[in-house]
């Protein structure tokens, strides 16, 4: 989907976001928001969310002289998910159907995302997630599509949630133990997305196929994926897809068997599937 007016006024506030994440001085603020404020007269309104995002984001980490402006961030996003897992695991284990809840625990993750509209409580998520319902609710076409996938690639999101993905994956393992599972992940550092950096430190090397996709946008925008990633996306019996940056850079795509799972965070979204601000989304395309 390419962009809205509201993605405009959107994507100049996170230059605010960044300054406050970097402790950037009143000088480097005005800076950071200025510049971007003059990118937006330029931007492409054929192009996605995403795409737009890795330009501004670009030319924010330069002016910063930071390579990973949410460095920091995304490392206490981890702590924070990590001192869920326990209790997660004891819901699955208790579970009287652990796909679902591995899958209601992948998209409360999806509250983890530092460029979003709205801002979600992940705590706040977790307690009521498991009650629920998705608003596109395709629940049941994917537990047919992984009853029957020998492949499948999970398009990472945002760092934090990657650790509740962790979880999904080994639930995936044991429920469906004949397919392959690839966890792709974003080829440089943008926004709070994970990258090999924090799915190495998470395990994911050992977990199943881990995979550097070469993108550099907040979401898989497939032309700049690299060869390998382009190979194992168009020849995977089913793609699962993590939050609103995937969706945006897929909708549309050449390919078929695509499950969206994300939880809605800004209006343009929300418009474009016909749901509202908060709704959590399972749609397979």
């Amino acid at each position: 989907m390419t962009i809205d007016e509201a993605c405009v006024g959107c994507i100049i506030n996170q230059s605010l976001k960044v300054s406050n994440a970097i402790n950037a001085s009143s000088l480097l603020c005005q800076e950071l928001t200025s510049t971007v404020e003059h990118m937006s007269k330029e931007f492409s309104f054929s192009k996605t969310p995403p795409e737009i995002a890795a330009d501004v984001y670009e030319k924010m980490a330069l002016l910063a002289n930071k390579h990973d402006l949410y460095n920091e961030v995304k490392e206490l996003s981890t702590q924070k998910a990590l001192s869920f897992v326990p209790l997660l695991k004891n819901k699955l284990l208790l579970s009287q159907d652990k796909l679902l809840t591995a899958t209601k625990i992948a998209v409360a993750g999806n509250v983890i995302d530092l460029a979003a509209e709205v801002e979600f409580d992940l705590q706040e998520e977790l307690e009521k997630i498991f009650h629920t319902e998705f608003a596109h609710n395709d629940f049941l076409a994917l537990q047919e599509q992984l009853a029957h996938a020998k492949s499948v690639v999970i398009l990472g999101d945002n760092v934090g949630e990657h650790i509740f993905d962790y979880m999904f994956i080994e639930t995936l393992q044991e429920l469906f133990a004949h397919a392959e599972y690839t966890y792709m992940v974003r080829g440089t550092p943008i926004i709070n997305d994970v990258t090999m950096k924090e799915a190495l430190c998470a395990g994911f090397d050992k977990l199943c196929n881990l995979v550097d996709s070469g993108v550099n946008t907040p979401g898989f925008a497939y032309a700049r994926a690299n060869p390998h990633a382009k190979m194992l996306f168009d020849g995977a019996d089913l793609v699962i897809s993590k939050g609103m940056g995937n969706y945006e850079s897929l909708s549309p795509t050449h390919r078929k068997n695509i499950c969206f799972l994300l939880k809605v965070k800004c209006q343009v979204v929300a418009n474009s599937l016909g749901k509202e601000v908060g709704d959590i989304i399972c749609k397979i395309v």
